[in-house]
């Protein structure tokens, strides 16, 4: 079952995701992305994603092309090992922003750093 907390950081929502991106589990994912209307940037933290398929790959397009039809950038961050590899593979690492830093780009402002506790959640 995957499970999604959300940490609204301004304009800036970080989605920390728990379990696996798959067909069947995928819903709240979806619901969770398309609530954010008030930000410039969502941000995906897949540190506790185990396993992403062939579904969870259109589903992670599919929201990366809704947030930029609503010009909202969409980032990954904290790719495990085995999810990193199965971007490379795919090439899917060359299309979607991944960033495995906690830096944030506000907009229209410059970038900072997102304090360690308001990742608490996500660790």
């Amino acid at each position: 079952m995957l499970t999604v907390n959300i940490k609204n950081l301004g304009v800036v929502s970080i989605l920390c995701l728990q379990g696996r991106i798959v067909r069947g589990e995928m819903e709240a994912l979806r619901k969770a992305v398309e609530a954010q209307t008030a930000v410039s940037a969502v941000i995906l933290d897949l540190t506790r994603v185990n396993l992403i398929d062939a579904g969870g790959l259109g589903l992670l397009l599919e929201l990366r092309e809704y947030t930029q039809s609503k010009g909202t950038d969409f980032k990954l961050m904290n790719l495990q090992k085995l999810v990193r590899k199965l971007f490379e593979i795919t090439r899917l690492n060359s299309v979607f922003a991944v960033t495995s830093t906690a830096e944030v780009s506000f907009h229209p402002g410059p970038a900072r750093p997102v304090l360690p506790g308001e990742l608490a959640a996500c660790a």
